[in-house]
């Protein structure tokens, strides 16, 4: 009885020890609300203005629908480029030491930072048909990638890729190599350790960083515009849906708006536990 009353007693403080750190000082405190408020207005707001007695119409739409298959087969395919890109990319600059590594990772990780509309126009001015590789390929092969649905998934990629390049570099350089050292010397090649031991281990991370991969494809507009146009059916996604939607039939931009921050904000809370561990 004595043990229980000393452990509760010890327990609780240990409780009132910790209780005034988790509490802010008043200033970080309002200015956190303040912080809260401005993110949650635009939903709010959106929230309010959405014709939700209308909404599976403008959702239902042929104009809204011939957006979300482009825009659903452009960032799955984007996304599954980017990993196929990034992960190699990630784990060169993980393990391998070389000279300029990290002019390298910035130069990978560039259109994390660049503006969207700017990565867009360095596509074009590369891949377009007068473009440095662009107009030679287009001159040997026919192929055009601006203002088609593969400039679309080439744009989508571009600034999605890094984001996994980002997270499975970390997942790498935080992983124990004592597990790859077994495998190589049980005989394993470096390949078949790669595929069979490094993946699985950070198979969580590398999860992650596709899914956000995609929903960052999934709602580019800049690069995407830029690069591949903004026609109905071709290239038009729901980014560029919502911009077009906006001058013509504003109820419709809503109805869009609200379906990607949904999507967007269920996504965040369903990865919290991976970015943000439990207390």
């Amino acid at each position: 009885m004595t043990d229980a009353s000393t452990a509760t007693s010890e327990s609780g403080d240990s409780a009132a020890r910790r209780a005034p750190r988790d509490l802010p000082p008043w200033p970080v405190a309002v200015l956190a609300a303040v912080g809260v408020v401005l993110f949650a207005l635009p939903v709010v707001g959106l929230a309010a203005r959405t014709p939700w007695t209308g909404l599976w119409t403008h959702l239902s739409s042929r104009f809204v629908v011939d957006a979300a298959v482009l825009s659903v087969v452009s960032s799955v395919a984007a996304a599954a480029f980017a990993a196929a890109v990034g992960v190699p990319l990630a784990w060169v600059l993980a393990r391998v030491q070389f000279r300029g590594r990290s002019v390298v990772r910035a130069l990978v990780t560039l259109p994390m930072v660049l503006p969207p509309v700017v990565g867009g126009a360095a596509l074009l001015f590369a891949l377009g048909r007068r473009g440095v590789v662009g107009g030679p390929l287009h001159d040997a092969t026919g192929l055009l990638l601006p203002y088609s649905i593969w400039g679309v998934i080439l744009a989508n990629a571009f600034v999605a890729t890094p984001l996994v390049i980002l997270t499975v570099e970390g997942a790498l350089r935080n992983l124990d190599r004592r597990y790859e050292a077994a495998a190589a010397t049980l005989g394993a090649s470096r390949l078949r350790t790669l595929w069979k031991v490094t993946l699985p281990m950070i198979g969580p991370a590398l999860g992650v960083a596709v899914v956000v991969a995609w929903a960052r494809a999934l709602g580019e507009f800049g690069a995407t515009v830029t690069f591949a146009g903004n026609l109905g059916g071709r290239t038009q996604t729901l980014p560029l849906a919502v911009f077009v939607a906006l001058e013509s039939d504003r109820d419709a931009a809503v109805a869009i708006s609200l379906v990607l921050v949904a999507l967007s904000l269920g996504l965040l809370i369903a990865l919290r536990d991976r970015w943000w561990p439990s207390r």
